[in-house]
């Protein structure tokens, strides 16, 4: 079987400094895989990479069966992947929430009315239709966070790449953030400090040290409170 995504041999280097060393990464269809690493690992710059926003120094990308050169190969790929960015002001630009969740039907075709439909629909399994006229820029941060996701899942992506997803959300729009997303029927890589998120969630995971991606393994540790540490898989012979 064909991987989604396909990465091998990427280098990136940012102030003279290896961020990215020498990595390989494939998505294979239905995987929910955890992304961990420290703060300034490069995870979001490996995510921004997937998708064309960040330029290798070396290194090959495959996505869907074809190899992503330039800007038109990956715009294509931006409409089949789901990129939620880490800050949602980064995301959220039309003035109310209904308009910013139909930008992507829109764009992808949909008349105005079945963008307004879809935006609706993705709305309603957030349990966030009551903001949809509301003014985007005057929601709580964890409204924010949920209604650039509903934009990211209206254009119905083949991949999502979830970039702190659970920044700012309360425990129960994180516990309903959660059972969306397992329910998914789409292949993700997750992003969070969240380690229980990561490890509820998660199919397989990779641990991003010192440039190198490895594969990792969630430990859990029983102290005064439960705590999850992703932590690399020591090959034998």
């Amino acid at each position: 079987m064909t991987a989604l995504l396909d990465l091998s041999g990427i280098r990136i280097r940012r102030s003279g400094r290896l961020v990215l060393d020498q990595v390989d990464l494939q998505l294979e269809t239905g995987e929910r895989l955890a992304l961990a690493g420290a703060n300034g690992a490069g995870k979001t710059t490996l995510l921004r990479t997937i998708v064309g926003l960040e330029t290798p120094e070396a290194g090959e990308i495959i996505a869907f069966g074809r190899h992503r050169h330039d800007e038109d190969d990956f715009r294509d790929l931006r409409l089949r992947v789901g990129f939620l960015f880490q800050d949602s002001d980064d995301q959220l630009f039309a003035p109310t929430v209904i308009e910013d969740v139909a930008f992507g039907p829109l764009n992808l075709g949909f008349t105005p009315s079945q963008a307004i439909e879809r935006a609706q629909a993705v709305l309603t399994d957030l349990d966030l239709l009551p903001l949809e006229r509301r003014v985007t820029h005057h929601l709580s941060g964890g409204e924010k966070r949920l209604v650039a996701l509903a934009g990211v899942l209206a254009m119905d992506p083949d991949v999502l790449l979830l970039d702190e997803p659970t920044n700012a959300l309360d425990e129960a729009h994180l516990a309903r953030l959660t059972t969306i997303l397992a329910e998914l029927p789409v292949a993700m890589i997750l992003v969070s400090h969240d380690a229980h998120f990561l490890a509820t969630l998660s199919t397989r995971a990779v641990l991003l040290e010192n440039g190198r991606l490895m594969p990792a393994v969630a430990h859990r540790h029983q102290h005064r409170h439960d705590h999850v540490h992703f932590h690399p898989i020591e090959e034998t012979d």
